[in-house]
């Protein structure tokens, strides 16, 4: 394995992260050029209660310290806590129209941004610049498209006289805010896991504490800065940037957050859940995709969709296929394609647009990677390409034969390899699957809809996709897992649902002193 700590591959256009124009007011500039980014708290861009101490962006790209973030401590958090509590009142006051015509004027204020904050997501992610275009294109989307869902956040009338002692009364069931929604997002998408979670927070009628992931916070500064600008009331989004040990343990205890919107690994998001007490939890966790592959399959669509389900994103998806589940009868015609496709994705330097599989995240997801394949290999899996790294970047790697007793056919990868498993049949591939204490996501290639309907039922996930890898989007589809993948649903309408509570109304249509006919 290629060092991480001295050999960096590509080098960066730009050094820092300097957005300008509405963002100079989130930063200034150290004495050695490189900009200190502040939190938002109730309306205030400031460096905490620390005193200014900070903490280093990395970029994946070449390992450049390219921005700072201020070190926000528990005071700080909870400063922010009660400066939601406080606006909570304001954004409810909104009629909703008005909450949409905020967002909608957000998405003007971001598209006339669009290329700093691009580039922005590149810099602090290592995304290539293609799937950093489509991350910042997809966070408008769902701005746009959450605002219409929004629209639709009904009650619902319940008739009194069906039942003997309500028959003289009429019920009403609405939604309401939880209040202040505590919402904590990961680095492998930037932007629009923010995104997703403000947006359907605030148009349900709550303020938002808002902690992006340490490794790439700085596209979600600029977002909250971009909601300011558009016209978002004081306190309503907040934002604190620091550890999790510090600002996240403060945020999820607190007994002013009415909800939880955590995006991260399931490790995380059982501690939160231990500590949160009765709150709200929308947990998106771990998975490990299985893609199915039958006898029956066309196995040129299952090789491409395989290939472009794994590395998408150089893998660091929770819903990355991480391991396929191929029939015997058709394994050696499945490698020799996958194989062939895999060598058509190109990786290697972010700012290249045809280019696909970019650098991972830091060096613990790089040895985290490594670890997995070398341990598969020990136990006799064998290398079919790939299976070496330069800088972060690790080059899309496929195992074959890989053994049941090997780590990487149960833990979470979260990088570019795919590991190929081989089952006699249908029933063996569902029991393997199902083995996973994750359940997210699975796949399954196929042309008979009796063995699609199959998996489909007995497969014990949140999401089966039929021929095509498990694939998200702006949320059109809801979006979640069952056992150690989380709690709650991600998607239009239903991530406006996890966010608010119901209020039933009861109506006397006999008030006292009114005489019965």
């Amino acid at each position: 394995m290629g060092s991480v700590v001295s050999f960096w591959v590509f080098k960066l256009e730009k050094k820092v992260i300097s957005p300008r124009g509405i963002f100079e007011d989130t930063y200034v500039i150290d004495s050695d050029g490189v900009p200190r980014f502040k939190i938002l708290i109730g309306g205030s861009w400031s460096f905490g209660s620390s005193g200014g101490d900070y903490f280093d962006v990395r970029s994946p790209i070449d390992g450049n310290t390219v921005a700072r973030a201020t070190r926000a401590t528990k005071d700080d958090a909870n400063s922010a806590v009660q400066a939601a509590y406080s606006a909570r009142t304001k954004i409810r006051s909104i009629a909703a129209v008005h909450r949409i015509e905020l967002f909608e004027k957000t998405c003007e204020v971001m598209r006339s941004y669009a290329e700093d904050f691009i580039r922005t997501i590149v810099i602090e992610s290592g995304k290539p610049i293609s799937s950093a275009r489509g991350e910042f294109e997809a966070s408008l989307l769902r701005m746009c498209y959450a605002s219409e869902e929004a629209r639709r956040i009904y009650g619902e009338y319940i008739p009194g006289d069906w039942v003997e002692d309500t028959k003289n009364k009429v019920g009403m069931v609405i939604r309401e805010p939880v209040g202040v929604v505590a919402a904590i997002s990961p680095f492998n998408y930037p932007l629009f896991s923010g995104v997703s979670k403000v947006v359907p927070a605030i148009l349900a009628g709550n303020a938002v504490v808002l902690k992006p992931a340490s490794d790439t916070p700085i596209s979600l500064i600029m977002y909250a800065r971009a909601l300011e600008v558009a016209g978002l009331p004081s306190g309503v989004l907040n934002v604190v940037t620091g550890s999790g040990s510090d600002v996240g343990d403060v945020i999820t205890r607190h007994e002013l957050v009415g909800a939880i919107s955590f995006t991260g690994s399931t490790e995380i998001g059982k501690q939160i859940a231990a500590r949160a007490g009765l709150k709200r939890l929308h947990l998106e966790l771990g998975g490990k995709a299985a893609a199915i592959v039958l006898e029956d399959a066309d196995i040129d669509l299952a090789a491409r969709k395989v290939a472009q389900g794994s590395l998408r994103n150089s893998g660091q998806r929770c819903d990355a296929i991480s391991r396929v589940l191929v029939v015997e009868e058709v394994a050696e015609a499945f490698v020799k394609k996958l194989r062939e496709e895999v060598a058509r994705t190109k990786s290697g330097n972010p700012w290249d647009d045809d280019v696909v599989v970019g650098p991972l995240i830091n060096e613990r997801a790089l040895r985290k990677v490594d670890e997995l394949v070398r341990d598969a290999l020990s136990r006799g899996a064998e290398l079919v390409m790939g299976g070496s790294s330069e800088g972060l970047l690790y080059h899309p790697t496929i195992l074959d034969k890989v053994p049941l007793d090997s780590r990487i056919a149960w833990e979470e990868t979260f990088g570019p390899v795919i590991p190929v498993i081989r089952v006699k049949d249908l029933d063996e591939a569902l029991e393997v699957a199902n083995r996973s204490r994750y359940g997210l996501d699975s796949c399954v290639f196929t042309t008979s809809m009796y063995k699609a309907w199959r998996a489909i039922k007995l497969l014990e996930v949140g999401t089966v996709t039929v021929n095509d890898f498990p694939a998200h989007g702006v949320g059109n589809f809801p979006f979640g897992g069952i056992k150690d993948s989380g709690i709650g649903r991600e998607g239009l309408g239903y991530s406006i649902d996890e966010l608010t509570v119901l209020k039933t109304i009861s109506i006397n249509v006999e008030p006292s002193g009114l005489r019965k006919e």
